[in-house]
């Protein structure tokens, strides 16, 4: 059945073609499987909370007729505006205006703060937001700094943060003191956050949904850490199977798309409300709570995330911890996430997931983001291929928010893998910051260092080792197998092109690096080196002897890489080429959102080759036994490149079969 919703139908309907309804949420109250929602072009200001689920041969599909058209969003325009007749406010910039807190129901923005789990800013900026134009507005901590409005150090964009907001309660109402600068808000379009969520199901096992084509805007999310219930402005609330594509999805507070966590009472915020719990030993707690929760392949994830243009959220694009699991996250447009730098905290990036189990995230891209990709825990199965990160740092000009992280374009923590990271561009200062374990890096443009190798796993705690044991699962399921802590090592890096093309002599913290290549694994052994240990000509071995060896690093293979600009080569290298005599350049015009990539790495290269790499060549991945394979347990050749073009006999180092100065189609 077809259901019909149009926001500027003359009168409330039955959703018929002849007298369709006026909200989306009358729409997703009666359908059924196989049905679809079609909406026409306008704005939505309402939730959407789908009842029903769809099946896996009977979707329930709610599609936006003109691509964009139908806009839900999460505010409501606030008018009325006086201008504020305070003390010190004589150069008439500021404004004010108020709404009675009945708007809100049982969640009030400007009373919520964001907190919680892992939050490190501090407890000073709300969910709510005021908005000008579509430009979210940044809060100050009174009508003094209102007033004010003095340039963030912090933010990516500080000619833009002078437009400030602050809200105070007053008898049963909030009141807005807003900086509008030069503007008559009477005359602009003014927008608050008043919703929580835009579509979001507020149930759990609401499966099987499309969401096709809207405009998904100005929520007031609440921060989402991995031990906690974890909203967004649309997402599938611990179910299975949902289609998220042809979206614009923007100016989330905190999370854009969550495929996160279910709230569990017990598990909620445990340590930022109880504090007698460690935060990782939430982490393992919410893990095997999970299964009770139905934390299986039959019943959660397999959702498709496509196509969609992310941008403007200040925790993250897409945010999920175990709910994502057998996910695709494909063709995305993710960039300017977390750039008002209001907010700070371990949960912030593009993509930043937690047990992203079997989830391949492919041609995406991204940039302009406090962090590029996060695999957080559990990178088990995760495939990274295919995609353009760059710009993936924080400006020169900022200053570090307090609590705010170090900026890379991916970074895998505290996992065993294996996690395959094959074909991408990486062009930022830091191209991977690896506390972990069980990674395989394969055809990879690598302009950026390595950080963090043999560090940021485990914490010091009064003198004493506090190890952060980490669940690794049963190959292509998400039922636990075992917890180890991280031994780092177990990595490969075949066919890469490594180029040092940022400064190396950058300040950093102690574990950070700006030397490119694969010179910061000198002291790990070789394969052969560490199976010589565990005296394998003996089925009698000495427990004793080889426990020393259980806790040393696991080997790395290093093979068929390319070195330029000065970039370092593990002294263990097979077959590799170093040329620091010329010198390299790669540049990317990002040219109106299609990126050309320029560059003379294939002048230098001249002819150089490399072995083609496939499944057997990678092995296995150390702890959970995994091969680095496909999802459905079949081998990968790596005859494709980043485009999708075919590898013949003669395979070239780095993301393209052929290689040329110019490469255009990087995007779109």
């Amino acid at each position: 059945m077809i259901w019909y919703v149009n926001a500027k139908a003359g009168r409330d309907g039955n959703g018929s073609k002849e007298m369709p309804f006026k909200q989306i949420g009358d729409a997703a109250k009666v359908a059924q499987p196989g049905d679809e929602i079609l909406v026409f072009p306008g704005t939505y200001r309402e939730y959407v909370d789908p009842k029903h689920a769809g099946r896996e041969d009977a979707r329930i599909t709610y599609k936006s007729v003109e691509l964009l058209g139908a806009h839900i969003t999460g505010a409501e325009l606030l008018t009325g505006w006086v201008k504020y007749q305070g003390a010190g406010a004589e150069n008439g910039t500021v404004w004010t205006a108020s709404v009675d807190n009945s708007i809100f129901g049982s969640y009030n923005p400007y009373t919520t703060f964001v907190y919680g789990d892992w939050y490190f800013a501090g407890k000073s900026k709300h969910t709510g937001c005021v908005y000008m134009n579509d430009k979210a507005f940044y809060e100050a901590a009174s009508i003094e700094a209102v007033i004010k409005a003095e340039k963030s150090k912090t933010s990516w964009v500080p000619e833009e943060s002078v437009y400030q907001w602050y809200a105070e309660q007053q008898d049963g109402r909030t009141v807005f003191y807003v900086n509008f600068q030069d503007k008559d808000p009477n005359q602009e379009k003014v927008e608050i956050n008043v919703r929580r969520e835009c579509f979001f199901p507020s149930k759990t096992g609401v499966g099987f949904i499309t969401v096709s084509g809207f405009k998904i805007s100005k929520a007031a999310t609440t921060w989402a850490p991995p031990a906690a219930f974890q909203d967004g402005m649309i997402g599938p609330n611990w179910s299975k199977g949902w289609i998220i594509e042809d979206c614009e999805i923007s100016d989330s507070k905190c999370a854009g798309i969550c495929i996160g966590k279910y709230y569990d009472p017990a598990n909620d915020h445990y340590f930022t409300y109880k504090h007698v719990k460690s935060p990782t030993q939430m982490e393992r707690d919410a893990v095997c709570r999970g299964q009770y929760h139905g934390w299986l392949k039959e019943k959660v994830g397999s959702h498709i995330i496509r196509r969609n243009n992310i941008h403007n959220c200040e925790q993250g694009g897409i945010i999920g911890r175990m709910g994502g699991v057998f996910s695709i996250i494909e063709d995305n447009h993710i960039h300017h996430i977390n750039n008002m730098m209001e907010l700070g905290g371990a949960e912030i990036a593009g993509i930043k997931m937690h047990a992203a189990i079997d989830v391949t995230m492919r041609r995406n891209y991204i940039h302009h983001c406090t962090m590029g990709i996060w695999t957080d825990w559990e990178a088990q199965g995760t495939r990274i291929t295919q995609n353009l990160l760059h710009d993936n740092q924080r400006p020169v000009f900022a200053e570090r928010l307090g609590g705010g992280m170090e900026s890379q374009d991916i970074f895998v923590e505290v996992g065993h893998g294996p996690t395959l990271i094959d074909n991408n561009i990486l062009l930022s200062d830091v191209s991977l910051r690896m506390a972990t374990e069980g990674v395989a890096m394969v055809h990879n443009l690598i302009c950026g260092s390595f950080t963090f190798v043999g560090a940021g796993c485990d914490n010091m705690v009064e003198g004493k080792l506090r190890q952060r044991y980490t669940p690794y699962h049963i190959p292509h399921r998400t039922e636990v197998c075992g917890f180890m802590t991280i031994l780092h090592g177990d990595d490969r890096f075949y066919n890469n092109i490594f180029i040092q093309k940022w400064p190396s002599g950058k300040e950093g913290r102690d574990q950070d690096n700006y030397e490119v290549g694969t010179h910061v694994f000198e002291e790990y052994p070789t394969y052969d080196e560490w199976i010589s240990w565990f005296d394998m000509d003996t089925d009698t071995p000495d427990m004793g002897k080889l426990d020393k060896y259980h806790h040393r690093h696991l080997p790395v293979w290093s093979a068929g890489n390319v070195y330029l600009n000065g970039a370092k080569a593990w002294t263990k290298e097979q077959g590799g080429l170093v040329n620091d005599q010329d010198a390299a350049y790669v540049e990317l015009d990002e040219n109106g959102g299609n990126p050309i990539l320029k560059t003379n790495v294939y002048d230098l290269i001249k002819d150089f080759t490399c072995s083609m790499v496939c499944t057997d060549t990678l092995g296995k991945a150390f702890e959970p036994e995994q091969p680095f394979e496909n999802p459905d347990g079949t081998d990968i050749t790596f005859d494709r490149d980043y485009k999708g073009d075919h590898r013949g006999v003669n395979v070239l180092p780095g993301p393209f079969a052929e290689g040329c100065s110019v490469v255009t189609g990087l995007w779109g």
